[in-house]
């Protein structure tokens, strides 16, 4: 199940190469912009409580390194793509509208 859409930053204030990280209902999340694509994913390590989006971005691999640890997960799918992590980050949607970010959160 997907939430409501919830208008959370400009396009410009989130530059090619950066992330930032937002509440919605109290919920950390974390938005990256890998070469102007927009991802967005819960922003705590599935493996420690970490802000990834404090973390290394890799806009090749199109993935997040956790600065506690270095797990690694992939921004499109949210898998856990080096340990220490073993589980996910959930994934949310993401768009564009008017020049604003907007996401959805998911279940």
């Amino acid at each position: 199940m997907v939430g409501a859409w919830v208008t959370v930053a400009r396009v410009t204030d989130i530059p090619p190469g950066h992330a930032a990280r937002v509440e919605i209902d109290e919920v950390p999340i974390a938005i990256f912009n890998v070469e102007g694509e927009l991802h967005c994913i819960d922003d705590t390590c599935t493996h420690q409580e970490a802000s990834l989006s404090e973390g290394d971005l890799d806009v090749e691999r199109c993935a997040i390194e956790c600065p506690l640890h270095g797990s690694g997960f992939d921004l499109r799918t949210g898998d856990a793509i080096t340990l220490p992590a073993v589980e996910p980050v959930r994934v949310h949607r993401v768009e564009v509208s008017d020049g604003m970010i907007r996401v959805a959160l998911r279940d």
